[in-house]
This record gives C-alpha cells, sequence and structure tokens, in this order.
C-alpha cells in the first residue's frame, strides 16, 4: 500500500527540468540565436577589451598588454583641455534638440494617418515620407549643399527674389543645428512613423466602437484609445533616445563640418575621429570615448529606473 502511494506522489509530482534538459527541448529555438549570439561575443564583446588602451600609453610594437599603464592620465588631460567644455556642450545641445523637436513629430503624423479611412491615400503618404530613409547620409548632404549654394541652391535664389541676401548656410555656426535638425526630421520620421503605425494597427476596434457609443469625437478617441495604446512604445523610444544623448550622429556631423561652422559642429564623435584616426592618439581617443559610453550608460540606467517607477513600461 505504501508502495502505491508513493508511485502517485511521484506521478502527480512535476518532474524537475534542468537547464541543459530545458535547452535539448528547445534546440530548434537555441540553433535559431546561435548566430546572432555568436555575432555579439565576437564583435561586440570580445573587442571591448581594447577600452584598456584608455589607461595605457598605447604602442602598437608593444601591443594593448605590453604598453604601460598611465592610470587616468588620458581622462585628465580630456577634463583638463580647453575643448571640454565646447564639446560637451555641442554635444548636449545638437541631441536634446533633435530629440525635443523630431521625437514626437512621428507620433502625430502617425495618428492623423490612422485616422485616414482611404487605404490608397494613406499609403501614399507613407511612402513618401518613408523614402528618404533609404537615402544615404553622404547623398543627403550632397543635396543640401547644392540646395542651399549661395550661388546656384535654389533657396538663396528664392531669398534673392524676395529681397534678401544670400546665406552662407554651411559657412555659418547658428546654421549647423537648425539645418541638422531638419534634415534629420525630413529624413528619419518615415521610419519613425511605421513603428507607431504597427503599434496602432493592434488597438482593439472595439474599443472604438465603444467610445464612438458614447458620443466621444475623433479628437477624444485619439488621447483616450490610440495613444494609451502606443504609450508603451513612446516609453520605449523615449528612454533609448535618451540613452543615446551622446551619441550624436557622426557621419552627417563630418560632413557638414567647415572650418567656419566648428564652433558648434564640433562634437564628441567627430573630435574622437579627429585625434584618433587623424592624429593617431589612440589612448586618448578610447578614453574619450569611454568617458561618452560611461555617460549613456548611466543616462540609460537612470532614466529606465525612473520610468519603472511610474510606469508598468521599462526595458528591464
Amino acid at each position: 500500500m505504501n508502495n502505491i502511494n508513493f508511485n502517485l506522489e511521484k506521478k502527480l509530482k512535476p518532474s524537475k527540468i534542468t537547464v541543459i534538459g530545458k535547452m535539448k527541448r528547445s534546440w530548434q529555438l537555441y540553433l535559431l540565436i546561435l548566430p546572432t549570439f555568436v555575432y555579439f561575443i565576437v564583435f561586440k564583446y570580445i573587442p571591448m577589451y581594447g577600452i584598456l588602451m584608455a589607461f595605457k600609453d598605447f604602442m602598437p610594437s608593444k601591443g594593448i598588454i605590453g604598453s604601460p599603464w598611465v592610470g587616468f592620465k588620458h581622462f585628465n588631460r580630456f577634463f583638463n583641455s580647453f575643448q571640454f567644455v565646447t564639446l560637451i556642450k555641442n554635444t548636449v545641445s545638437l541631441s536634446v534638440i533633435q530629440m525635443v523637436v523630431t521625437f514626437p513629430i512621428p507620433i502625430i503624423i502617425a495618428l492623423m494617418l490612422n485616422q485616414l479611412t482611404r487605404e490608397k491615400v494613406k499609403k501614399f503618404i507613407q511612402t513618401v515620407i518613408y523614402a528618404p530613409y533609404f537615402i544615404s547620409t553622404v547623398v543627403l548632404v550632397g543635396m543640401m549643399q547644392i540646395f542651399l549654394s549661395p550661388s546656384s541652391g535654389f533657396i538663396n535664389k528664392i531669398i534673392q527674389a524676395l529681397g534678401g541676401e544670400a546665406v552662407y548656410f554651411f559657412s555659418s555656426p547658428e546654421w549647423f543645428q537648425p539645418l541638422y535638425v531638419l534634415s534629420s526630421i525630413w529624413q528619419g520620421t518615415g521610419w519613425a512613423t511605421v513603428i507607431y503605425m504597427a503599434a496602432l494597427a493592434g488597438v482593439d476596434p472595439q474599443l472604438h466602437e465603444a467610445a464612438i457609443v458614447d458620443g466621444a469625437s475623433k479628437l477624444r478617441r485619439i488621447f483616450t484609445v490610440d495613444v494609451p495604446a502606443i504609450m508603451p512604445v513612446i516609453i520605449i523610444q523615449l528612454v533609448l533616445s535618451i540613452g543615446n544623448v551622446m551619441n550624436v550622429g557622426f557621419e552627417k556631423a563630418f560632413l557638414m563640418q567647415t572650418s567656419l561652422n566648428l564652433d558648434t559642429s564640433e562634437i564628441i564623435p567627430t573630435y574622437i575621429y579627429k585625434i584618433g584616426l587623424q592624429q593617431s592618439q589612440y589612448s586618448f581617443s578610447t578614453a574619450v570615448g569611454l568617458f561618452n559610453a560611461v555617460i549613456n550608460l548611466v543616462l540609460l540606467i537612470s532614466v529606465n529606473q525612473i520610468v519603472k517607477k511610474f510606469s508598468e513600461t521599462s526595458l528591464w
């Protein structure tokens, strides 16, 4: 009788499955993710040992390990340099202005497109605003230089036709940030709009039907149904944007730079490129890059924790 009870209890109790057992049961999924896992290990994590150069006087002949330690020498040099304040101010101001201006526009456009009932018109508008995303940054800056040329650009032709004088856009420090942000809006709005449109596609139509029965207008339904539905996506995008405050796009900033607009166009990514690759100051540029990465990491973790306290949505 005792043996029968023991066998019944054994059958009723759920069997403990080890980690290896779970991996064997789902080996197809692990095999599917293996290339991505290998990619991140090989190209993202293994090269991280290179940050040791930030604490050494790197000599190519001795390698990273054999180069002498200098501690925080390169960090102190950067903090005490006359360019430190200018670089931080230019990088942060450009990134914040771009985020404040460009972040809400895709949300507004997605909400407006979602209200369109004619599918052909909606698809046409989506195609028009999404197409610039596929233009390379080099081509984009080339187009800007042609359009804004003080001698032959049609923008200056219009200004002169209205009685104004030609504006040297790429030579004026005060025009760098507006041109950078406006070009980002034109090029990136379409891609960001697609993300929010995908989120709006998952909204239950019955919620809108119930709101219509209650007498809610279109504007009311947008704020009570659509916006709450895409709020998790908005929060995630906002956290990622704030976590990348110091990572302003290097390529476009570098291509838009001239010797006359360096007062506002010199940012940390372009500075790292110049001192690291052009001047071969590898240790110093690594220290600056590490400082930049640490600031982004601190911002990302801090903002995520704040968002986690006030909402149910967070990165982790």
